[in-house]
Formats: structure tokens, C-alpha cells, sequence
């Protein structure tokens, strides 16, 4: 009786995960023995009525039985013969299936070569590992994308883990983790057929296994050559995410051989240098690897990469399973498979990002509607305590809110992956500067808006760049100071209020202000006689083309830089305040908004308008005396704020709208910071504090200095959300 149709899915899902198990399996390891063992149970099972394909199954499962009962790993005899049946059983089923003979294992064997048989010819010439990535996207589009995920994930968790490592070079729980990470993608890679990936992937795995089992202790230049594999790694994985997302197949060729080599030699001597020439192009510098997207599309639509979105929990794998079960999740789907398979954690979807922002924009919608149904409510005198209307539009309320929150915490992601990248190039300019530095990082599972997280990353270069360069001294200046010739670099997150706050500081040798203000007069920057507060000569190093650099390098001393810093940090509506001491060090602190969808702001009236002035720059506000307002010559009206004299802009002369209070010390004196510049604006009255929903006014006010965007208040007019920055260099 042949095989009931009902059972060749399973019988080809079957099929493909004994072919991952097989390709997993090494001579001399039981990886892979008990999972291969199970698979050839349940495939006799299913072949039960084709004597040929049975008895083959028979035999190959009572050769594992005996070899776990002698408790014996693998053998290259038991593993040819597993691989031969791998080849054979598709094609015997096929046979099946039109009803024709079933050919002998042998043949087949001989006819089509595994797949690792392009692999072995880099046993002796690891530049065979030079060639183009094949993807075969017709058949392994789906798995592509699943394994396109999961590698972003693992090299993520080997650049980590191999930072620890550098820092501590016997942690057991970082090295076991990269080595999980490098056999995952070795095994996936291999399945797919990705020989540069599988074939670099194995070497690295070999070298940690001999780590592993201490017949190897990781050193500097160890950890240096993982690092370079896992970026070309990357640089490969980009080119499946190119593939996956635009269509566009590779069409170069990422070079693996020399670093095949320098891991060879190093696992055979570790103290001795290696080679560095033909380097990789991800050799240059740690590649970005987005987030997996959702699914392969077209060319033209070119979709936003999809984060990560965890649900609840799923049930652990099976014990005598769990190890290579969660290895290989990838290598043991095929795309006939119809189970989904077992998470080991939380459970996770890919969601493109272009829905998240919909969703946002759609909740953005609700909660406008939901203040205007309450200021109609109350317009109508229906929204007395304990009407039903009122307790209609109270329950409402609460949840518009909680879906406000939810929809904003979707778009959130933690911001280890950006403190990582920093903690890599850390310790590549450490050596590159010949310096010490032990950087630590703290708070890195603090969540911002994934836009923030993507901004936030080049500023930071910058100012770690900067910290290594100018703020650390060389090693013999920090010892004939009296300090340890090891420099702290530390960088962390944390919230505060409605803000996430950013801190990068060193125990380096701080920053001069005497230095700083006489480098500005030079540059004509500021003038000679300019009397400049402490803060306000600090700012001054973001000013473009400003540096205080003796001489130029590579790294720092052309002006350009921090500037760059201020640019993008307020492009984000944020700040950065600098605390520093000269000799003792010096914390530069970024305060930026939670989200960039909505907007914690001060609503304030002129007139018969409204403005929303972002909280983030608001200091206080106050009702001026008539003594406290006076005119300066070449500076204007001024107030006098505690001995201070502050510069104050009248909203209504900027906007050319009427006001109430033409005289100051009648209206609202809102004391605003930018740049470590402080300043007053005349307004006529504060009317609330409040969550607004930004809205981008157009391509007809793009750009209009001053105004940052727009807000639908509860009663439906429309409020200018203010930039001051713009706004005060405007005026």
C-alpha cells in the first residue's frame, strides 16, 4: 500500500529537518545524535508500507540506537551514511509518488553531492570561500527571511558578548554564547547553502569550541579577528536584507578567505599576529544590520524595516531536544512545514513599521476626537459629575489613553543596541589612540521611540570620538597626574519625567573655559569684550568649525563634529548640557522627548492664538515688575532675572498678531533655554499644561523658522507648536 497523501507533508518536513540535523553533525560530536535518532522513529513510522524506504530507515536508526546505548559520538563513517540517506530519501519518495522504482542509496549518493561538498574544498584553500552569496530566493525566500532575522539577533549577541569577553577573558556564559550564535548561523548558513557564511561561521565555531574546552585562553588579537569575522558576517547578512526587502540580489563579493586563515593560525598559535591585508570591506568598520523585515517585497515599495514586537510566552521545547531544537530554528522549518515551532522565550512578530506609524497617526486621531467630544460636552453643559454623558466621555477617556500608551510603546526599543555600537568603537579608537579606557555602560534596556534610536546614534559617535581624543589623557599624563593609567568612560540612560536623559562622562582632563573662550576669539566666533556666563562658553564648542585640537588626525580636530551633535539633538527636540571640571572630567547630558508622535508641551495664548511651547525648554514663568523691565542700548528690552539680564521677544511683534498686554509687566514672562542661552517670551496668559499629538503642517510651511509643526486642541482650533531654537535666532 503506498504512502496516504495526508502523510507526505509531514513525511518532506521530516525529510528537511533530518537534512539540518545531518549538515549540524561533526565527526567525533553527538550534536545533532538524539534529534537525528527521534526524526528516523518518526519517518519509519510514515514509511511503514514501503518496504524499501523502511527497511533503509530500520537500519540507519538501529546504527544511532546502538551508538547512544554505547553512549559514542558521532563517527565519519555514521555520518557519510546519514548523509547518503539525506540525498537518497527525497528522491526514493519522488519514486513513490509516480509510482516508479526506488533506486539504491548508493547511487544517488553519487549522483548529487551534499551541499557541503563546495564547503570541504576550503579545507586546503580558504580563499575557495571567496565567491558571490547565492541565495536561491525562488525556493528559499521564506527561510531567508526567518534567518535574516535570526542572524541580525545573533550577531547582535556576539558583538556583545565578545566586548564582555574582552573585559573579562575567562566569562564562561559569554563565551558559550557565541558559540551557540556562530554554530546557529553556521548551521542555517549551511543549510540554505550560503557557503561564505558557513564556511567562515565553522572556522570561528572551531576556534571558541577549543576556548571552550581550555586548550585555547582568548586574547586581544583573538577577540580582534571574531570581531572582524562577525562584521563581514554582517556585511553578507545585508546583503540577504538587500535581497529580501529591494530585490536586489548580491553582486558583490564579500572576501572570507584571509580571515578563514587568520583564525586558523591563530587556533594553532594564539600568541602570534596575524596578517591583516585584503581586509574585508566590513572589516572597516561595524556594519548596521536593521531589524528583519516582515516580509519580501517588491523593489518599488521599498517598506520600512520591521522591529521586534514580543507577545506572551510560549511553552519550553522538549528537553531531550531543547539544545538543538532552539540552535536551528531556521535550518528545521521547510516551507511546506505546517506547525509553527516552539520558543524557547517570549514570543515575537515582525510588523512593518509603516503600520506602526498608521496606528499612531490613527490613535493621534482618537484622542483629538475625544477632546473634542468632552469641550462639546461641556460647551453644552452636559458634562456635570455623575451625568451619564459624563461618565460615557470619563471611560472614554481612560481608554483612549491606555491605547495611546500601548500604541506608543510599540514603537519603542531599548536602546542596548546603539550603546553597544559605541562600546565596539570605544575600544577600537582605544587602541588605535594607544590608550586605556574601560568603558562601561548602564540603564541600556532604557526604551525610546524607535526614531530616536536612530537619530541618537550619530551624535553619539561624536562625542565618544571626542571623549577618547581630547577628554582622555595619554597614559603617561594621567600617571604623573596621580591618576589610574586606565581612563573611565561611561555612558547610560535613564528616564526623567517625561524625558529619557543620556550621559556620557569621563574622569579625563576636563574642559578649560579660558581655553575655550580664547580659541573662540581667535576665530572670530565671539567678540574680545563679550561677556559670556560658565554655560555659555561651554556651548561654544558647538559651534561649527570651533576646536580646540593642536593638530589634526584622523579622528578629530577639522571643527566639524559637535556641531553635528547640537544639529541632530535638537532635530529631535532635545538638548545637551555640558558639566565640567578641569582635571577631574567632564558629563555631557542629552535630555530628549520619549516619543516623536507626541509632544509634552506648554500651551500658551497671545492674543486670540494659541502657541505650545515644547516643556523641554521652559524653565519657569513669571509676572514681571515694572522695575524688572528695562532697555538696553544695542541689546533691546531686557529683563532683569535675579541680577541677570535676559533678552526678551514679544510673540506677537514676531508673528504679527495682536495681544492683549502691549506693556510687559501686564502679560507672562515664559523663561526659555537653548544652547545654554536663556531668553524671556511675552505672552499674554498660560492656559494648560498638556499631551499634544504633532501634526506637520505641509510642504507650504516647511521650514518656517520658529515653528516646529502644528496641534488640534479640544475645541478643534489648530495651535503652532513653537522651535525655540529657530524662533530666537529668527528674531
Amino acid at each position: 500500500m503506498p504512502i496516504p497523501s495526508e502523510s507526505l507533508q509531514a513525511l518532506d518536513d521530516l525529510i528537511s529537518r533530518l537534512a539540518a540535523e545531518s549538515i549540524l553533525a561533526q565527526s567525533g560530536r553527538d550534536d545533532g545524535l538524539v534529534p537525528s535518532y527521534s526524526l528516523l522513529g518518526d519517518l519509519r513510522e510514515l514509511c511503514a508500507s514501503e518496504p524499501v524506504i523502511h527497511d533503509a530507515l530500520t537500519a540507519m536508526h538501529t546504527a544511532l540506537e546502538q551508538m547512544l546505548d554505547a553512549a559514542k559520538p558521532f563517527d565519519d563513517a555514521t555520518l557519510r551514511r546519514l548523509r547518503a540517506m539525506v540525498e537518497w530519501l527525497p528522491v526514493a519518495v519522488e519514486c513513490v509518488k509516480n509510482q516508479n522504482a526506488i533506486p539504491p542509496i548508493e547511487a544517488t549518493a553519487a549522483a548529487a553531492p551534499t551541499p557541503l561538498a563546495q564547503d570541504a574544498a576550503t579545507e586546503n584553500d580558504p580563499a575557495a570561500g571567496n565567491v558571490l552569496l547565492d541565495l536561491h530566493m525562488e525556493e528559499n525566500s521564506e527561510l531567508l527571511t526567518e534567518f535574516y532575522g535570526e542572524a541580525v539577533d545573533h550577531l547582535a549577541q556576539i558583538e556583545a558578548a565578545l566586548l564582555a569577553l574582552d573585559q573579562e577573558p575567562d566569562n564562561p556564559e559569554a563565551l558559550n554564547s557565541i558559540f551557540r550564535s556562530f554554530h546557529t548561523i553556521k548551521g542555517n548558513a549551511g543549510f540554505l547553502g550560503l557557503v561564505p557564511m558557513h564556511t567562515l561561521a565553522h572556522e570561528v565555531e572551531s576556534l571558541l569550541d577549543l576556548a571552550r574546552n581550555q586548550k585555547l585562553r582568548l586574547n586581544a588579537a583573538i577577540i580582534t579577528e571574531i570581531l572582524r569575522s562577525r562584521d563581514a558576517l554582517a556585511a553578507l547578512t545585508n546583503q540577504i536584507g538587500d535581497a529580501l526587502q529591494r530585490g536586489q540580489l548580491p553582486t558583490e563579493i564579500i572576501p572570507v578567505g584571509h580571515l578563514i586563515r587568520n583564525v586558523r593560525c591563530l587556533a594553532a598559535n594564539p600568541d602570534q599576529a596575524v596578517a591583516t591585508e585584503n581586509p574585508a570591506p566590513a572589516a572597516t568598520s561595524t556594519p548596521e544590520v536593521p531589524a528583519a523585515p516582515a516580509t519580501p517585497a517588491p523593489a518599488e515599495t521599498q517598506p520600512a524595516l520591521a522591529p521586534v514586537i514580543p507577545l506572551a510566552s510560549a511553552p519550553a521545547a522538549d528537553a531531550a531536544s531543547a539544545a538543538d531544537a532552539t540552535a536551528t530554528p531556521a535550518a528545521q522549518k521547510s516551507p511546506t512545514a505546517s506547525a509553527a515551532p516552539k520558543a524557547a522565550g517570549g514570543a515575537t512578530v515582525r510588523v512593518n513599521t509603516e503600520k506602526l506609524d498608521s496606528l499612531m497617526d490613527v490613535v493621534g486621531e482618537l484622542v483629538i476626537v475625544q477632546s473634542q467630544l468632552l469641550e462639546t460636552a461641556r460647551a453644552h453643559g452636559d458634562a456635570g459629575a455623575g451625568t451619564p454623558l459624563q461618565r460615557n466621555v470619563a471611560q472614554l477617556s481612560r481608554i483612549t489613553k491606555e491605547l495611546q500608551h500601548t500604541a506608543m510603546s510599540l514603537r519603542m526599543i531599548p536602546i542596548k543596541p546603539t550603546f553597544q555600537k559605541m562600546e565596539r568603537l570605544a575600544r577600537d579608537l582605544a587602541r588605535d589612540f594607544s590608550k586605556k579606557v574601560h568603558f562601561v555602560t548602564s540603564g541600556e534596556d532604557t526604551e525610546l521611540d524607535r526614531t530616536v534610536v536612530e537619530e541618537i546614534g550619530d551624535p553619539l559617535v561624536h562625542m565618544v570620538r571626542n571623549a577618547l581624543d581630547h577628554g582622555l589623557e595619554p597614559t603617561a599624563d594621567r600617571v604623573a597626574s596621580g591618576k589610574p593609567e586606565t581612563g573611565s568612560l561611561h555612558l547610560k540612560a535613564y528616564h526623567q519625567g517625561s524625558n529619557i536623559v543620556i550621559e556620557l562622562q569621563d574622569d579625563g582632563r576636563g574642559i578649560n573655559p579660558d581655553k575655550i573662550f580664547k580659541k573662540a576669539v581667535e576665530k572670530g566666533i565671539v567678540a574680545p569684550n563679550a561677556q559670556l556666563s560658565r554655560d555659555e562658553i561651554l556651548a561654544l564648542i558647538f559651534a561649527p568649525g570651533f576646536s580646540t585640537a593642536e593638530k589634526v588626525t584622523s579622528v578629530s580636530g577639522r571643527g566639524v563634529g559637535m556641531d553635528v551633535v547640537k544639529r541632530n539633538i535638537e532635530k529631535l527636540r532635545g538638548k545637551i548640557e555640558i558639566a565640567s571640571e578641569v582635571g577631574k572630567g567632564s558629563i555631557f547630558k542629552i535630555k530628549l522627548p520619549l516619543t516623536m508622535a507626541i509632544i509634552d508641551g506648554l500651551v500658551v495664548r497671545v492674543g486670540e492664538d494659541r502657541f505650545i511651547l515644547p516643556s523641554t525648554s521652559v524653565q519657569r514663568a513669571l509676572r514681571p515688575s515694572r522695575e524688572a523691565i528695562s532697555t538696553v542700548q544695542g541689546r533691546g528690552e531686557v529683563l532683569d532675572l535675579r541680577g541677570r539680564l535676559v533678552p526678551i521677544h514679544r510673540l506677537h511683534r514676531r508673528f504679527g498678531i495682536p495681544a492683549d498686554s502691549e506693556n510687559p509687566w501686564d502679560g507672562i514672562m515664559v523663561i526659555v533655554e537653548h544652547s545654554g542661552r536663556i531668553s524671556a517670551l511675552l505672552v499674554d496668559e498660560m492656559v494648560s499644561k498638556q499631551e499634544v499629538v504633532i501634526k506637520n503642517l505641509g510642504a507650504f510651511m516647511q521650514g518656517l523658522p520658529g515653528v516646529a509643526g502644528g496641534a488640534i486642541l479640544g475645541d478643534g482650533n489648530i495651535a503652532l507648536i513653537l522651535d525655540p531654537g529657530t524662533l530666537l535666532q529668527a528674531a
